[in-house]
């Protein structure tokens, strides 16, 4: 699997803003996504993981009521849709996936990673 971020860019806050993630490869093995996110000093922070073949996504606290996780029908792509955007939400945001079905919202319980897309709210 082989997994493609994209949709960042600078934005205000209150903004919104969609983050897509396009997988390639042998997608049958994909148990669960992951967002993640990294802001410049900080660790790596979970954001939001849905179970691929079915399932209702989970947020992490700080996104909940703002960031929606959501999927095309073919489950080629993740999204993140992210509205009400904060200065705090600043980062380098990731995705990834694993073949376990437990939902995880430790990074390393993840395998395969995107490249980053970088997300940036000004005040």
């Amino acid at each position: 699997v082989q997994l493609q971020a994209s949709g960042g860019g600078l934005v205000q806050a209150g903004d919104s803003l969609r983050l897509s993630c396009a997988g390639s490869g042998d997608l049958s093995i994909i148990g669960v996504m992951g967002w993640f996110r990294q802001a410049p000093g900080k660790e790596r922070e979970f954001v939001a993981v849905m179970p691929w073949r079915s399932g209702s996504p989970y947020y992490a606290d700080s996104v909940k009521g703002r960031f929606t996780f959501s999927r095309d029908n073919l489950r080629t792509t993740g999204y993140l849709h992210m509205n009400n955007l904060k200065p705090e939400d600043t980062a380098v945001y990731y995705c990834a996936t694993k073949r376990e079905l437990r939902p995880g919202t430790s990074p390393a319980d993840y395998v395969t990673w995107g490249q980053g897309t970088q997300v940036t709210v000004s005040s």
